[in-house]
């Protein structure tokens, strides 16, 4: 099922939550909407499913106007950051409910909706704990019944808010591996908001980054983190350095060093140079600096060293644990960024 949004408007009161966003979401992808809190992506999540309706603009399932159907004709499945499973009802019940409550002939018979909980119990890798209730299950069980609760209708679309945000990290990075085989074997097109980096560009097959109720960016993970689009998406994806520079001909001056100037470098005048931490190379020929501070983080030591030049802007560096460790605070290093973006100064 493809999704097509048409120049989708929203405000809350004097509040643009959705400001004109267009957006071609593919047969069979996953698709994150990754912004900071603020930034639209629930809400656009939930114009999806039908949950909230647009000022103006249209959303289109499979080339159909859906933006006048209800939340059960859309055939959306949803999945909460807390669950919202039903604490008075076993796993088993809580999956098939939505099979229950439907009536005439959508309705199934009680032998066929039992063989489709169990069926869903294996999928999400619960079998044999259909009899529990929720509260005998751990944070990362109830999610996977959420997510068998809302595959449990047959939906045409699967739709994730912050699915999640209510557990701890270990528990989150197991559920991220789990959820990208369990896409891989339904084929279901799957649209799911979060505000971690990490989360999406591991999971997702592209990415939309929302800011003020627009779409930054829209790509693939290494798009975002490799050639971001605008200076919010450098500083929101990922770690970056900020330098204030000028272009000067074909080249940049940056704190005294002149750089090559990339073809999409803005034609003349003041501006910023983003560079990440691993964009930075340790030898001759960069910005000479002063080690200030350094520190191991799991593989990798983070580094930062004060400018000369640039009024003693300080920078981050991220190296190779070994290498790192030579570069203790006090010691002078040379700084050559290897990749970079720029952008006219704000």
């Amino acid at each position: 099922m493809t999704i097509k949004i048409e120049n989708l408007r929203k405000r809350f009161d004097t509040f643009p939550a959705l400001d004109g966003i267009d957006l071609e979401i593919r047969q069979g992808e996953l698709l994150a909407l990754l912004g900071p809190s603020g930034s639209g992506k629930t809400t656009l999540l939930r114009v999806i499913a039908g949950l909230e309706h647009p000022d103006a603009g249209r959303v289109l399932f499979g080339g159909e106007d859906a933006t006048g159907l209800g939340v059960q004709e859309r055939r959306v499945g949803f999945v909460f950051q807390h669950y919202a499973l039903f604490r008075h009802m076993t796993v088993a019940e809580n999956i098939g409910f939505g099979l229950k409550v439907r009536r005439g002939k959508e309705r199934w018979p009680k032998a066929k909706i039992a063989a489709r909980v169990e069926e869903l119990l294996s999928l999400v890798q619960l079998q044999g704990l259909g009899g529990r209730y929720p509260a005998q299950l751990s944070g990362g069980q109830r999610q996977r019944v959420a997510l068998a609760r809302a595959l449990a209708i047959e939906p045409r679309v699967l739709l994730l808010d912050e699915p999640f945000g209510a557990l701890d990290a270990q528990v989150r990075r197991d559920l991220r591996g789990w959820l990208r085989e369990l896409h891989e074997r339904t084929g279901l097109t799957t649209v799911f908001v979060t505000h971690d980096q990490e989360e999406a560009l591991e999971l997702a097959d592209r990415v939309a980054i929302l800011n003020h109720g627009r779409i930054e960016q829209l790509g693939t993970p290494a798009d975002a983190y490799d050639r971001p689009a605008s200076p919010f998406v450098y500083s929101f994806v990922g770690a970056v350095n900020r330098l204030r520079g000028r272009r000067d001909g074909e080249r940049i001056e940056v704190a005294g060093l002149a750089l090559p100037a990339p073809a999409d470098t803005p034609a003349a005048g003041e501006l910023e140079l983003f560079v990440r931490p691993e964009d930075l190379r340790v030898g001759e020929g960069g910005w000479s600096a002063t080690v200030v501070a350094a520190q191991r983080s799991g593989p990798r030591m983070r580094v930062r060293a004060r400018l000369d030049e640039g009024e003693g802007q300080e920078l981050e560096i991220e190296l190779p644990v070994d290498a790192g460790r030579v570069h203790t605070p006090g010691s002078r290093v040379g700084l050559l960024p290897v990749r970079f973006g720029a952008f006219p100064a704000g």
